[in-house]
C-alpha cells in the first residue's frame, strides 16, 4: 500500500474508527459475518452446464452497500470462512500476511494477529499481539517472525501511545524480529533499524546458507535524522556517496542468534536510472484534486504539487514539521501564524526534494534521477532472480549472491503510475508486475479509468530480459466510493498453467489465468459492495493468498476471508484438486516457492482435462486414456506398473502427431512417474 509519496504511512490515526473514512478533502489514502445479498456461485452446476464466459451482466456490478451486510457476488468461488478482527484490531487497519504450519499471521497497523485455520470454516485467534507500526508486514521462518515498521507511531516498547518527537531514541521504524517458538507467546528479541523505515520486506532464504536468512528492506518513508539513527543520509549521490537514497538494506539474520541480525550491505540497484514518463491523472480527476484543494487552502490546510496534481497534506506529514519550526526559533506552544507562513514557503522544495525533482526556480538542467527505492521485492531462488516492484521502474535482479544482488534490466512503461509487486510464473520464464496507481486509497476502477491503468503487466523473461506482453486489470467496474487497484496476489500451483489469485482492495479478488501471456483471462472472482455508498471509506481486501488448498485475504477493515475455488469449464475438479496437493510447510509470498506437484492420478487427470479443454488430444484418444488411468487406479503392485508403463509409452508416441504435443509430452512424464511411485 503506497499512501502518498510524500506522507507515506503515518495516515491512520490510533484513534481511528473501524471504518476509516477517507476524506473527499485530501488523502490519497490513508489505510460480524457479512451475508450475501447479491451472491452468484457455479459450484452446484456439472462443469457440462457452465459457461466459459463471465456471468452478464456482471453481478459485482450494483451490490448493496455495508459494513456487515454488503452484498457478495462469487464466481467459481466459494466463501469458507469469515472472521471479524479480535478487540485490541478492531479499530486496526489489516495489511499483509505470512504463514507457518497450521496458523495464518496477519499485519496489521495495531501489530499482528496469529489465526489457527486448522479448520479453515473456523479459524481460532491464538494471539492478538498489540504493537502498532505501519505497515506491519509480516515475514516468517522456523521459529521467527519479522514484522516491519516504517511510520513515526512505532515504538521499542510496542506501547500505543506514539511519539511525536522530530527525534525521539523510543522509536523503531526498520525490522523487527520475534521468537514465535511458542506461538501463543511472542517473544520481542531484536529490531534492526535502517534510515527510512521498512514500508515492506523480503525474506531471502538462500539454498547454500542453512545458518542465515536474509531480509531485503524496502523503505521508502523520509529519511532519518542523522540525530535519531547515526549516519542518516538524504543528500544526492553527488553530495554523499553514503546518502540512504537510490538504495535498498540488506540484513543477515543467524538463524542461532537472532539478535545479532544487522544491516551487511546497501545494494544500489537505482544507479543510472533516469525518471520514467508517467500518465499523470485523468483530466477529470486532476480537476476534482484542484477544487478539493482550493476549498482546503480556503480553510487554512497545506497542500502541494504531487507528479502535476495539487493534493491536501495530512496533519501528520504536516505537524511534525511545524512542531520542528517552533522548536528551532525555541518557541513553546502551538505553531504561530508566522510559523505556517514559513512552512508554506519551504513546502515546494521539501517537496521537490522527496520526490526527486528540481526544487522550483533551480537551474538544474538534464534528466531528473529516477526512483530512490522500492516499493517491494519478490525474491524467487530457486531460479535466482528476484522482481523489483520500484516506483517508476520494474525490475529484473540477480539473486545468486543475496548480500549483492545486481539489476539485470529495469522497465518503465507510462502507462504505470506506482511499480508495487512481483509475480513469477512457476518455471521463472515469465514475471507480472502490479502498479497502485492512486496509491491504494483512490477509486481506479470505475468505468472511466483506463483498463491499462492501475493494472498488472505481464512480461516474459529471456537472455536477462523483460518483454512485455499484455495487461491485465480486473474487469468489472467499480463505483466512485470503493478503493479499488491493483495489489497483492499469489500464484495457485494449478499444474500446467499459470494461475493467480490477486486483490483489488474494495475492487474485491480476482482469480486470472496468464498461461497465455498476451491473452490473461479472468476465470474466478469474490467481491463485496462498497463500505458506504455515500462517502469513501478504506477498505476491501490487502492480500489475497493461495496457502494448503485455500484462498486467505486480509480484509483492511472487516477481518479474515477464506475461500475455495469451485470447479467450472475453465478450471476443473481435478486440477483443484491436483492443486491440493502441493503442500507447504510455511508461506511467504514475496520469498516465492517452487512448486512441486507430487506424482498422483489426480494430476495425470489434471493434464486429461486441459487436453481435452484445449482441443490438445483427439476426443476418442481422450477418452481412452481416462479409461487406461482408471483401470490402473484399479489395479495394485506389478500390475499397476505394467499398465502405466504402457499408458506412458503410448503418450510418449501420441506427442508427435498431437495438437499440443508438448502437454501431451508432459502428461506422458506425469504418468511415468506414477509408475515410478507404483514400484
Amino acid at each position: 500500500m503506497q499512501f502518498v509519496n510524500v506522507a507515506r504511512r503515518a495516515m491512520v490515526p490510533r484513534s481511528a474508527a473501524r471504518v476509516v473514512p477517507l476524506a473527499a478533502a485530501g488523502l490519497m489514502m490513508a489505510g460480524g459475518c457479512t451475508h450475501s445479498t447479491a451472491a452468484m456461485n457455479t459450484s452446484a452446476t456439472p462443469e457440462s452446464q457452465m459457461s466459459a464466459n463471465a456471468p452478464n451482466p456482471d453481478p459485482r456490478v450494483g451490490l448493496k452497500a455495508g459494513l456487515n451486510d454488503a452484498g457478495q457476488a462469487l464466481w467459481n468461488m466459494k466463501q469458507v470462512s469469515f472472521t471479524p478482527p479480535s478487540e485490541k484490531f478492531v479499530h486496526g487497519v489489516n495489511s499483509d500476511l505470512a504463514f507457518t504450519g497450521h496458523y495464518v499471521i496477519q499485519g496489521s497497523f495495531n501489530g499482528f494477529q496469529v489465526w489457527d485455520i486448522t479448520d479453515p470454516s473456523k479459524p481460532v485467534l491464538t494471539k492478538g499481539f498489540y504493537c502498532p507500526a505501519s505497515q506491519s508486514d509480516v515475514s516468517v521462518y522456523k521459529n521467527l517472525l519479522f514484522v516491519s515498521s516504517e511510520g513515526l507511531e512505532g515504538r521499542l516498547d510496542c506501547a500505543g501511545t506514539g511519539d511525536k518527537d522530530t527525534v525521539s531514541a523510543e522509536r523503531v521504524r526498520g525490522v523487527r524480529i520475534f521468537d514465535i517458538t511458542d506461538i501463543t507467546n511472542p517473544k520481542y528479541v531484536a529490531n534492526v533499524q535502517t534510515c527510512r523505515g521498512s514500508h515492506t520486506h523480503t525474506l531471502l532464504v538462500d539454498p547454500k546458507d542453512p545458518d542465515d536468512v536474509y531480509v531485503y528492506i524496502s523503505g521508502s518513508a523520509p529519511v532519518r535524522s542523522p540525530n535519531e539513527l547515526q549516519g542518516c543520509s538524504g543528500a544526492q549521490p553527488g553530495s554523499d556517496p553514503n546518502t540512504a537514497l537510490f538504495r535498498i538494506e540488506v540484513i543477515k539474520v543467524p538463524l542461532a542468534h537472532p539478535e545479532q541480525a544487522a544491516i551487511v550491505s546497501s545494494p544500489r540497484i537505482f544507479n543510472d536510472l533516469v525518471a520514467p514518463a508517467r500518465h499523470g491523472e485523468t483530466k477529470q480527476d486532476v480537476e476534482k484534486a484542484a477544487k478539493i484543494a482550493a476549498d482546503a487552502r480556503a480553510k487554512g490546510a497545506f497542500t502541494a504539487d504531487i507528479f502535476g496534481v495539487e493534493r491536501v497534506l495530512p496533519p501528520q506529514f504536516i505537524d511534525p514539521m511545524l512542531d520542528s519550526i517552533v522548536k528551532t526559533r525555541s518557541g513553546t506552544g502551538a505553531p504561530t501564524a508566522a510559523d505556517s507562513a514559513t512552512l508554506r514557503t519551504a513546502l515546494p522544495s521539501i517537496i521537490a526534494k522527496m520526490l526527486g525533482e528540481p526544487a522550483p526556480g533551480s537551474s538544474a538542467t538534464g534528466p531528473r534521477p529516477g526512483p530512490t527505492q522500492c516499493h517491494d521485492i519478490t525474491v524467487y531462488p530457486a531460479v535466482g532472480f528476484a522482481g523489483g516492484a520500484c516506483e517508476g521502474y520494474g525490475m529484473l535482479l540477480d539473486i545468486h549472491d543475496p548480500v549483492n544482488p545486481t539489476r539485470l534490466y529495469a522497465a518503465s512503461d507510462s502507462n504505470f503510475s506506482y511499480w508495487h509487486s512481483a509475480t513469477f510464473n512457476n518455471d521463472g520464464t515469465k514475471v507480472l508486475f502490479s502498479d497502485e496507481w492512486g496509491g491504494g486509497g483512490q477509486p481506479k476502477c470505475r468505468a472511466t479509468d483506463p483498463q491499462d491503468w492501475g493494472a498488472d503487466a505481464i512480461f516474459t523473461i529471456s537472455n536477462n530480459a523483460l518483454h512485455f506482453q499484455s495487461y491485465y486489470k480486473m474487469p468489472a467496474p467499480q463505483t466512485e466510493m470503493e478503493n479499488c487497484v491493483a495489489h497483492n496476489g499469489s500464484l495457485i500451483p494449478i499444474p500446467g498453467r499459470d494461475v493467480m489469485v490477486q486483490s483489488w482492495y474494495q475492487g474485491g479478488i480476482s482469480v486470472f489465468d496468464w498461461t497465455d501471456a498476451a491473452h490473461p483471462k479472468e476465470i474466478a472472482f469474490f467481491d463485496r459492495g462498497p463500505i458506504d455508498s455515500t462517502r469513501m471509506m478504506l477498505g476491501g481486501t490487502w492480500s489475497a493468498y493461495w496457502y494448503n488448498g485455500v484462498i486467505v485475504s486480509s480484509e483492511i477493515v472487516r477481518g479474515l476471508d477464506i475461500l475455495e475455488l469451485t470447479p467450472s469449464v475453465l478450471l476443473s475438479q481435478n486440477e483443484i484438486d491436483a492443486a491440493k496437493t502441493v503442500h507447504l510447510d510455511y508461506l511467504n509470498v514475496q520469498g516465492q516457492p517452487k512448486y512441486v506437484w507430487p506424482a498422483t492420478f489426480v494430476l495425470a487427470r489434471a493434464y486429461v482435462d486441459q487436453l481435452e479443454r484445449s482441443n490438445g488430444l483427439s476426443a476418442a484418444r481422450i477418452t481412452a486414456v481416462r479409461k487406461s488411468l482408471a483401470d490402473a487406479e484399479q489395479a495394485s503392485g506389478s500390475s499397476r506398473q505394467s499398465a502405466l508403463t504402457q499408458l506412458a509409452s503410448q503418450l510418449d508416441s501420441d506427442a508427435g502427431g498431437a495438437r499440443d504435443g508438448a502437454k501431451v509430452k508432459t502428461l506422458a512424464g506425469a504418468v511415468h512417474a506414477l509408475a515410478g511411485a507404483s514400484q
